[in-house]
């Protein structure tokens, strides 16, 4: 059957599958052996083939079919996932699979990792962006514009989406309702920051819906209503809590500055007798203590320590002047540079930055420190070269009178 003999006249034995020749078929006929379980292998009947070794699967290929005598080892088609099978001119048991490229932010996948390509990444264009780490996302289109009632606080870049904030209207300084108040427009119903799209759906796979739908979803399911109503109430009582503890706040600071201003008004009413017998005799009010600091005489002569002068109590309008001429050039020299001379952190000077009046915002703040004096802020002036808003803050007030 086999076409082969011995030198006798004798068909040669076949060994099965899982047997090998040990003495192939000659002057005697052929001797078997059996393969060694998990290393060697004979898949055929033959006269002439001995035992094989079984294959070595590549590294990070798992094994399919384990190595039997009468079968060889069956390796994965493939890698794992997050890994590829590089091209090479060796054998398939000679190879190992690599893990994939990742592109960083900044870059897509302009061809996502294969089973035997590893991934190509490029910049993002102008007008796309890529801000996760990935071996197959491709960059992704930003946000042409915001919506009617948002204002754009960070263009799009290659590292991030365009960033919206919704426009609040705000009382004008200065007003018969106080200082500046902002407060949401009865239309818009919203959180204050949105960011742009953060996945990659195709449009095909996405609902005909409104590109800016504000209205709520309904719930998946009709019976956790019930459960919905405490977390709502434990929302609404710490929101009541932190209004009161802000209110608190407010009064705490107003009655220090209200405290500190008495005091400085009692140590100018002691300094000055002549300002007190105006008061008390004729009804009519003099500042003295802007006529005793421009008073030649004055200077002379030593009196009580007088209390430090707060920022805080400056008339509205001359606040206003100071505002304005730090808002004007050298940029160099305006107020983000004395925001950094007043102690103030880069990220809290960007935050001031983006509103429509940064030098109110910030002075406004500081304005609420302890240690908030006219001195430390000529002092901080003078540091960055502003003498002419220094002089400013130290020109005389007029002298007011009340009959």
């Amino acid at each position: 059957e086999n076409g082969r003999f011995t030198a006798a006249g004798e068909c040669c034995h076949l060994c099965p599958p899982g047997y090998g020749v040990a003495v192939p078929c000659g002057s005697s006929n052929t001797q078997c052996e059996p393969c060694q379980e998990g290393v060697m292998f004979s898949a055929v009947a033959s006269a002439t083939e001995a035992c094989r070794p079984c294959t070595v699967c590549p590294g990070h290929v798992h094994t399919q079919e384990a190595c039997a005598p009468a079968r060889d080892r069956v390796c994965a088609s493939g890698c794992p996932q997050g890994q590829y099978l590089p091209p090479g001119n060796g054998s398939h048991g000679s190879r190992a699979c690599l893990p994939c490229r990742l592109c960083h932010e900044g870059y897509g996948a302009a061809e996502p990792c294969g089973p035997g390509t590893d991934t190509t990444c490029q910049k993002c264009p102008e007008g796309f962006y890529s801000e996760v780490k990935s071996s197959s996302e491709p960059c992704l289109a930003c946000q042409e514009q915001c919506g009617e009632n948002e204002v754009m606080i960070q263009a799009c870049s290659p590292f991030s989406d365009t960033l919206c904030m919704g426009r609040w209207a705000c009382a004008p300084r200065g007003s018969a309702e106080g200082p500046a108040r902002c407060s949401p427009p009865a239309s818009v119903t919203r959180a204050p920051f949105r960011r742009g799209r953060r996945s990659w759906i195709p449009k095909a796979a996405l609902p005909p819906i409104p590109p800016r739908s504000r209205s709520l979803p309904p719930p998946l399911v009709e019976d956790n209503g019930k459960n919905i109503i405490p977390v709502y109430c434990s929302i609404l009582a710490a929101v009541v809590v932190g209004l009161l503890a802000y209110v608190a706040f407010k009064c705490w600071t107003t009655c220090k500055q209200k405290h500190q201003l008495a005091k400085a008004r009692a140590g100018e009413a002691g300094a000055s007798p002549e300002g007190e017998k105006l008061h008390s005799d004729s009804g009519v009010f003099l500042d003295t203590h802007s006529l005793q600091e421009h008073h030649p005489l004055s200077k002379g002569k030593a009196g009580p320590k007088a209390e430090p002068r707060m920022y805080a109590n400056l008339p509205p309008h001359k606040q206003e002047e100071v505002e304005r001429l730090l808002e004007r050039p050298p940029h160099c020299k305006d107020w983000r540079r004395l925001a950094t001379h007043l102690g103030y952190e880069e990220d809290a000077v960007a935050t001031f930055g983006r509103g429509e009046a940064p030098a109110h915002t910030l002075l406004s703040d500081w304005s609420s420190r302890e240690g908030a004096t006219l001195e430390a802020l000529c002092t901080a002036l003078e540091a960055i070269e502003r003498a002419d808003v220094a002089e400013n803050l130290s020109a005389p007030a007029e002298v007011s009178s009340v009959v």
